[in-house]
């Protein structure tokens, strides 16, 4: 599919500025469905169910006020980073679904 060295150049690619102008309004236009599909995958990997639940509990019911920002600021990162990884697998889909991206893996060797 892609070595390291192009992986590398998209990468630094991306760091541009301006670069993500165009997709930042394809995205907003597609926001409520795209939101919509990532709640779904964000449902069915168990990332919000009755484990998460009683995790947002137990930090509300923490009574040292410092602990309880940071059993809450762990929550926060927590789902912020499962959003952005679910969202770059969605958003992963969709370029395959729009043909921009090969459907099979290329092993690049050395990773």
């Amino acid at each position: 599919m892609f070595t390291d060295a192009q992986l590398d150049a998209a990468i630094r690619a991306l760091s541009k500025p301006g670069r993500f102008e165009g997709a930042e309004r394809l995205v907003s236009a597609a926001a409520p469905q795209l939101q919509r599909i990532l709640g779904q995958a964000l449902n069915e990997g168990g990332w919000f169910g009755e484990a998460h639940a009683s995790q947002v509990r137990a930090a509300a019911r923490e009574l040292d006020e410092d602990a309880r920002a940071a059993r809450i600021d762990d929550l926060i990162a927590e789902e912020t980073r499962m959003g952005m990884l679910i969202g770059v697998a969605v958003g992963w889909e969709l370029a395959r679904e729009l043909g921009t991206v090969d459907d099979e893996p290329e092993t690049t060797g050395g990773t």
